[in-house]
C-alpha cells in the first residue's frame, strides 16, 4: 500500500469510521481485558507470546511489561502506529504464513482475526506447531448465530450480515451497498460454537469465558464493547434491571447461551 493512500478504517467519510475510531481509542482497555481473562488460566509473567493480528498494538503493550511479546500484523501501517510505550518486537506478515520456529510461544493471542481468514484448517495446523507443549490460546471472535449479531453485525452495524459467507457477503451486501470495500481481502465470515470445536477440540480443551465477561461488562470495563447497539442495549438492561437477571443466566457451558445469545466467544484453549 502506497504511503499516500488512505487505508479505509482511517478514511472518516466511511460508514464505519466512527465504530472503528472507538476500537482504536480502547485499545490499551481491551489489552487490560485480554490480560484479566488469560490471568484465570495461568501467570501471565515470562511468557513467550505472540500477539497475532495485533492490530492498533494494545494488547502486546499491557502483555509487554512482564513477558517477551511479538507483535504480528498484517498491515505494516498499522505496526508503525502501535505505541511505544512496551518493548516488543514488530514483525509483518501473513498470519497464513507465519515464520515462526516450532514450540516457539507459550501463548498465542488471536483477538477478533480468525473470522478473517480463508484457510483456517491449515492456520490452525500452523498454530499447533508453533506452541508450546502446554501452551495456550486465547481466542477471541464475534458469534455468528447470536441473535444480537444477526440485529446489528459486529462489523457493519446492519442485520442479517453476521449469517452470510463470505461470498455472499460480497456479492449480495458490499456490492450493491459498499463498493468501495467489495475487493477487501479481510471481510470477516463469523464462526459459531460448532465451527471453534470443529477446528479445536480435536488438540485443544476449549474453556469459555462468558460468565466473566459479562460480570465485567457490568462493571463498566471498557475493554469489551464498543459498538453502539450493544451500548444500547447494556443501557436499557440497566434501565430495566435486567442485569442481575442476564449474570444469573450467564454460564461457560455449551448451551443455549453460548450458542444463539452469548454476541462475542472469549476462549482459552489448553493444547
Amino acid at each position: 500500500m502506497s504511503e499516500n493512500i488512505i487505508p479505509v478504517w482511517l478514511d472518516n467519510s466511511h460508514p464505519n469510521f466512527l465504530r472503528w475510531q472507538k476500537s482504536r481509542e480502547l485499545i490499551l482497555e481491551r489489552g487490560n481485558f485480554v490480560k484479566s481473562v488469560i490471568e484465570k488460566h495461568i501467570a501471565c509473567s515470562g511468557l513467550q507470546i505472540l500477539d497475532l493480528g495485533s492490530g492498533e498494538g494494545g494488547t502486546s503493550v499491557v502483555l509487554s511489561q512482564n513477558n517477551s511479546v511479538i507483535s504480528f500484523d498484517l498491515s505494516l501501517l498499522r505496526l508503525k502506529r502501535q505505541r511505544d510505550k512496551g518493548k516488543f518486537e514488530k514483525i509483518n506478515g501473513n498470519a497464513l504464513n507465519i515464520p515462526f520456529k516450532p514450540n516457539q510461544f507459550d501463548l498465542i493471542i488471536l483477538q477478533d482475526v480468525i473470522e478473517h481468514l480463508t484457510d483456517i484448517n491449515s492456520f490452525v495446523k500452523n498454530l499447533e506447531t508453533i506452541l508450546k507443549p502446554n501452551g495456550i490460546i486465547y481466542l477471541s471472535t464475534p458469534n455468528k448465530l447470536s441473535i444480537f449479531n444477526f440485529i446489528a453485525d459486529p462489523h457493519w452495524g446492519l442485520p442479517i450480515v453476521s449469517a452470510l459467507r463470505r461470498n455472499h457477503i460480497k456479492k449480495y451486501f458490499l456490492k450493491n451497498f459498499r463498493g468501495n470495500d467489495v475487493n477487501r481481502s479481510d471481510i470477516a465470515q463469523l464462526l459459531s460454537l460448532k465451527d471453534i470445536k470443529k477446528y479445536f477440540s480435536t488438540d485443544f480443551e476449549i474453556h469459555l469465558n462468558t460468565k466473566y465477561s459479562v460480570k465485567k461488562l457490568f462493571e463498566g470495563h471498557k475493554g469489551i464493547i464498543w459498538s453502539d447497539f450493544h451500548f444500547f442495549l447494556i443501557r436499557i438492561s440497566k434501565i430495566l434491571h435486567l442485569n442481575k437477571l442476564i449474570l444469573k443466566i450467564a454460564n461457560d457451558r455449551e448451551g443455549f447461551v453460548n450458542k444463539y445469545l452469548n454476541p462475542t466467544f472469549y476462549f482459552i484453549l489448553k493444547s
